[in-house]
Order: C-alpha cells, then sequence, then structure tokens
C-alpha cells in the first residue's frame, strides 16, 4: 500500500530532488556516525533508490525510512542481521511446509488427484512475499543495510571474507530483484502444470507387441518416462536372451515420446496393445491392471499431440515474464547460470565439451564393444556394464529389495544401518535418520529438504504394491543423499543464511556418492581397487551421455529466447534437430550413427526450467568430492564436514573441500588410469 502524502516540489520522486536529498543523507549519516560508516552510507542509499518506486513514497518518505532504518553501529547492525536470520528462516520453513502439503496428493501414492489437488500443488503461498517485504520496505531495510555483490565480486573477493560476510551477501541477494507475485505464481503454476503432465507420462510394458505379438516385459511393469525407461535399459544388460531386444524396443518407445509420433491412447494405458516399430495401437486381450477398461474405450493411432512441447514452451513464457525484473540476468538462462549456479555458461559449456570430446571417450566405447561382443548401438550411451552387481538380474534384485523393503516404514527403519555402511558414526547416523521422513512417491522420486531447523527432510521413492524394487531402491540411495546433505547444511551451519550448498549440482553430487554405494548397501558387492577403476570408468561414460542432454537442454533455451512466438510443433521440430545436430559432432563418431534424437528424451527439460546441467557439473563434481573422501578413508566424516560449509560459490567451497577449482580434470584422470587398469580384461 502506497504512502499517502501530498508530494511538493521539493519532494516529489524526481531524479534530481533524489540526488539532492541522498548528498543532504550522505553528509548527515556520515557526521552522526563517523567516517568509517561512509562507504556502507552511500552504498545503502544508492541501492535502496535502485528499487525505490512512486508507489513507495515522495523524497520525504524515502528521508525518514533512512534516518530510522540504517543501522550505524555494529550492535544495531548485529541485532538487525540476527533478527531477519532468525525470522526469515521461520518464513521459509513454514512456507516450504505448506507447499509440501499442498503438493503431497500429487507428489505421493496416496491415491486419485483431483482437479482441486492439482490446483493446490499449482498454489505458491509465498508468491506475494517478496513484493511484501518491499510494500512494508523490510527488503528496503536489507538494502539500506547489506552489501549487494556482483558474480565477480564473489568469485574474486569472496576467498577473503568472513562467514558473517557470506551469510549478509546471501541476505541482500534475496531482495537483488523486485519480481511481482503475479509473475512467482505464474512461474510456480506453469512448474506444476507441466510437473503433473510428467508424472503421469507412464508406459505398460507388458502391451508393449512385437510383429508377432510377442511380449518382452513382464505384467504389471509401468515405466515412467524417462527415468524407469533409461534405467530399465541399463538393467537388460544382464537379460542375455532378450536383452537386446528390450533396449532396442525401449529405444523405439522413446522416440516415439521425442518425435510425438507416440498415440495419445497407449500413454498410461494397460488396456491397449502397442507396437512401437509399425505404431500400431490395438485393444489388448490380457489384463495385468486393477483397473477395468473403460466401456466405451475407443481405441485410435492418433499421435499425442505437440503437448510435449506445449507445456515446455509454457514454462518458457512463464519464465520470461520474470525477464523485465531482472536487469542484470535479463533471461532464465543467465540467472540459472551466473544466479543460480554463479558459473558462466561458457565455463560450463567448456567443461562438458572437454569431456564430449576427450579422446578417452573412443578408448571407453571400444571397451564396452569389447565386453558387449558386438557394435554400439545409440541406447549404450546407457551403458551399465562397469556398475557392480551388474551381474545380478533385475528379477533377482527385485526379489532382494523387496524382501528388504516390503514398505516405506522398513526403508525409513533401515536408515540408520545404511548410514553406518557409509561411515558415519551410530550416533550421527540415527541423528540423520531423525531428521529424514519417507513417504511413497507418485512419479520417480525427489527428495524435499526441510527450510528450518524444527522440520524434516521428506525421501520420496516408488513403492510397487510388492514393495520397493531394486529401481526404487536405487532411487532412495540418491534421495537419501540428498536428504542428508539437506539436513547438515540446514542443522549444521554456523548461518542459516548460509543453508544449502552454492548450487543444485553439488546436492546432485552428493546425491551421487549415495547412489554409487547402491550395492555396497545391499551387501552385493564391496570396493576394491578394480571395483573403483570400473566406477571411474562408469562414471566417465555416463557423464559423456549427459553433457550432451545438458547441451540440448541450454541449446533449446537459446532457440526459444530466439523465437518467442513460436508454435508447439516449431518448437518440436528445433528440438529434434539440436538433439541430431549435438549427436552428429559428439557421438556419431563413436556410434556410428547418425541423425538419432535420443538425448531430448530426459523429462527433466520440459518441466525444470533449464536443470539438466546440473548433472554433467554434478557428476564432475562428484568424482572430486569421493576421491577427496577415499584419500579421508571415510565417506560419513568427509560428507559432513564439506556440506557444513554452505552456500558459498562453487570454486571457494570445492577448494576448501578438495583443494581444486571445480573442473573435468580428476575425472578424465581417474578415467585414463582404469583404462589402463581393466582396458582388455574380461567382464
Amino acid at each position: 500500500m502506497a504512502q499517502s502524502s501530498v508530494a511538493t516540489p521539493s519532494t516529489a520522486l524526481t531524479a534530481e530532488n533524489m540526488k539532492a536529498t541522498m548528498s543532504k543523507l550522505q553528509a548527515e549519516l556520515t557526521a552522526k556516525y563517523g567516517q568509517d560508516q561512509a562507504v556502507r552510507i552511500r552504498r545503502g542509499l544508492h541501492q535502496v533508490v535502485e528499487f525505490w518506486r512512486e508507489d513507495d513514497g515522495d523524497v520525504s518518505v524515502y528521508e525518514d525510512f533512512v534516518r530510522k532504518n540504517f543501522a550505524g553501529d555494529q550492535a544495531s547492525l548485529d541485532v538487525m542481521f540476527d533478527r531477519f536470520q532468525r525470522l526469515l528462516e521461520q518464513l521459509d520453513g513454514h512456507m516450504h511446509e505448506i507447499v509440501r502439503e499442498f503438493r503431497n496428493q500429487q507428489d505421493l501414492d496416496i491415491g486419485p488427484v483431483r482437479t482441486y489437488d492439482e490446483t493446490f500443488g499449482g498454489y505458491d503461498p509465498s508468491a506475494h512475499v517478496l513484493d511484501d517485504f518491499f510494500e512494508n520496505k523490510l527488503a528496503f531495510t536489507v538494502l539500506l543495510n547489506f552489501p549487494l555483490t556482483t558474480l565477480d565480486e564473489r568469485i574474486n573477493l569472496g576467498p577473503k571474507w568472513t562467514r558473517r560476510q557470506w551469510a549478509e551477501t546471501r541476505l541482500a541477494q534475496r531482495f537483488a530483484k523486485r519480481i511481482p507475485a503475479e509473475v512467482n505464481l505464474a512461474i510456480s503454476q506453469a512448474a506444476a502444470e507441466s510437473d503433473n503432465y510428467i508424472i503421469a507420462y507412464n508406459i505398460w510394458m507388458h502391451h508393449l507387441v512385437d510383429d508377432k505379438g510377442q511380449r518382452l516385459f513382464p505384467p504389471k511393469m509401468r515405466l515412467l518416462s524417462h527415468w524407469n525407461l533409461r534405467d530399465e535399459i541399463k538393467a537388460d544388460y544382464v537379460d542375455k536372451e532378450n536383452g537386446l531386444a528390450k533396449q532396442r524396443t525401449i529405444q523405439q518407445v522413446m522416440e516415439r515420446i521425442i518425435t510425438q509420433t507416440i498415440p495419445q491412447v497407449v500413454i498410461d494405458n494397460p488396456h491397449v496393445d502397442w507396437n512401437p516399430f509399425t505404431n500400431q495401437a490395438t485393444p489388448t486381450a490380457v489384463s495385468d491392471s486393477d483397473s477395468p477398461a473403460p466401456a466405451d474405450a475407443k481405441i485410435s493411432d492418433a499421435s499425442e499431440p505437440s503437448t510435449r512441447y506445449a507445456m515446455l514452451l509454457k514454462t518458457y513464457h512463464a519464465a520470461r515474464l520474470a525477464d523485465p525484473y531482472s536487469p542484470t540476468e535479463p533471461t532464465l538462462i543467465a540467472r540459472r547460470f551466473e544466479e543460480n549456479r554463479e558459473l558462466p555458461e561458457e565455463r560450463v559449456q567448456a567443461m562438458l565439451e572437454q569431456v564430449l570430446t576427450s579422446p578417452l571417450v573412443r578408448q571407453v566405447a571400444k571397451l564396452i564393444e569389447s565386453r558387449l561382443g558386438r557394435p554400439l548401438e545409440p541406447f549404450d550411451i546407457w551403458y551399465s556394464g562397469f556398475r557392480p552387481g551388474s551381474k545380478h538380474s533385475e528379477a533377482e534384485l527385485d526379489a532382494i529389495v523387496a524382501k528388504k523393503y516390503p514398505s516405506a516404514e522398513s526403508y525409513q527403519k533401515d536408515i540408520p544401518n545404511l548410514l553406518m555402511k557409509l561411515g558415519f558414526s551410530s550416533e550421527r547416523a540415527h541423528y540423520l535418520a531423525n531428521h529424514i521422513v519417507v513417504d511413497p512417491a507418485r512419479g520417480a522420486g525427489h527428495a524435499m529438504g526441510a527450510e528450518m531447523r524444527t522440520e524434516k527432510a521428506h525421501l520420496r521413492t516408488r513403492l510397487e504394491k510388492s514393495g520397493m524394487n531394486y529401481k526404487g531402491f536405487n532411487v532412495a540411495a540418491h534421495e537419501m543423499g540428498h536428504n542428508v546433505e539437506q539436513t547438515v547444511s540446514l542443522n549444521e551451519v554456523d548461518y542459516t543464511l548460509l543453508q544449502g550448498v552454492p548450487n543444485t549440482a553439488f546436492t546432485e553430487a552428493f546425491a551421487f556418492v549415495f547412489q554409487a554405494q547402491d550395492m555396497h548397501l545391499l551387501g552385493l558387492a564391496s570396493p576394491d581397487a578394480r571395483s573403483e577403476a570400473l566406477k571411474a570408468l562408469n562414471d566417465f561414460w555416463g557423464t559423456y551421455e549427459i553433457a550432451g542432454v545438458a547441451l540440448v537442454d541450454m541449446a533449446v533455451w537459446h532457440w526459444m529466447y530466439d523465437h518467442p512466438d513460436a508454435t508447439p510443433e516449431e518448437l518440436r521440430d528445433a528440438t529434434l534437430k539440436i538433439s541430431k545436430d549435438l549427436w552428429n559432432k559428439f557421438y556419431a563418431p563413436v556410434f556410428n550413427k547418425k541423425d538419432v534424437v535420443l538425448l531430448g528424451v530426459y523429462s527433466h527439460m520440459i518441466d525444470s526450467f533449464m536443470y539438466l546441467p546440473d548433472y554433467p557439473i554434478g557428476h564432475l563434481i562428484a568424482f572430486q568430492i569421493e576421491e577427496q573422501m577415499k584419500k579421508a578413508g571415510n565417506i560419513g566424516t568427509e560428507f559432513e564436514r564439506m556440506a557444513k560449509m554452505g552456500r558459498v560459490t562453487p570454486d571457494l567451497w570445492m577448494e576448501n573441500a578438495t583443494g581444486r577449482p571445480v573442473g573435468a580434470e580428476a575425472l578424465l584422470s581417474a578415467t585414463e588410469a582404469a583404462l589402463k587398469q581393466v582396458g582388455g580384461q574380461a567382464q
């Protein structure tokens, strides 16, 4: 609400009046608080004016606000800092709690989702907070007293800052933009709508048939795109009888999804058979679902409309709404790299291309071919044969996991034991487990951390009626890594304003560390020199795969910004071209097949606002972290030491954690050594 005051010519909000007022206040406050406060005073006056609007009041209102709210001595500044830190934790925590509760019906496998559930899930109660904080001038209080910084300053000066200075920097950053509530709400609604589309995109695998009507997959297998489809490809390497046929079938399914030639009727439908090669859909005579077929069901080969790309366009148009309010990072692309990741896009692209163009790629590819006994096919970008435990069939692993974890509660009870296997002390393992709640996920699974110290982190993983399967356990291990990081970096950090890690790639790195130990957690493999070498090869090949996927995501967002009026069909065609072009550049010379579109299959591209680059960066970071953990001889203690460093810049964090900045060198060096150890040996 604007403060009512009648502006006279001397108090009107003009550039000339504001300049004169700022000069007057600079002299007045410096005389009052001393010359050593002059820089803070000048900076604070300018930071407030940068965001001050006519609705906020005239010059006299500005003067009154500054005089009342400038903390001119350290004691006053300390009180202000402590108050904002404590109350913002409460605000963030309770808002996050509300969002989690409002999304539960959508996120968890606890019954049908009604239309009003979708409305609840798309509502963001915190959307108006930023508006409110500028309107009631709490945001201006922060801007008057704490410094806004540039990325260059954080990178170049940050290593010399105290922890308190870092916390003040993060406090001020909260108010570095004045984005209206309606924009934040529109972004949340677009994210929720695209997320709903993705979490319902299942394929009933028993209903995939070949030309002879044969079914390669077992009854009741319902796989989510893309996560479960990709993981099934990985699992099928141990199926010597039908594995190759299954993988070729899944590749065809993926290509139909990407090209939007998949029949609409087969999506999440157990009452239709589908031959993905001929693209024919027919009524099924096989029932493997608990729901009866609709009496009026009509079977058609009509393709899904360009829904996938319409959803992506919605996220783009929603993200663009924030562009005018972000003059220093005027696109989502810039905000993702400069603000969220604090790594310039050019540097990230260079790191990814360093992996993609490494001569090690061809050497690892030749090793995979020798282990498979055949030339590589495109789906072999997901080759999993280096992983320990890959000699077990998926069915064997499913049986082992289902017996151990028939329910979410059984996994919950076992978390302390799992953490102790990773080197956490009994006391710390139980402490961390008590801060994690396990929920059955409707989708592939995710981790939802707490935002205040009295709350708990939530681990969501998929549970079938027969219990958790191996895919669910692998996801749970990954999400548990997130949850442990989230718990430590919130509850153990010195300032809650520094809670978390530098960017999403770092929490992904911690999650990868846990996920890579899944066979060890199941008691099926213990690390030794050979398994460590195989793991390095697995990590390298996984990074090679996801680096290309990330470049597709980045290029697609650049294309959307270059073509703001594009239709879903135009975006589809552009995405296919980008996927093919990047495949032809970085993969076709290795796979000897051109114009493959598989790099465009990731569901994150549709609902996660250019999230995918965090994965390859996360792989590189994870490898650096794991190398340090090996040197220290313990995952648990090093995990906690690193997670307590909080949200500083990526290189500063990594140098404190491992002694080197973020980069691909550790992974490339380990891959070269692993090839010397493993190359040419039998599988």
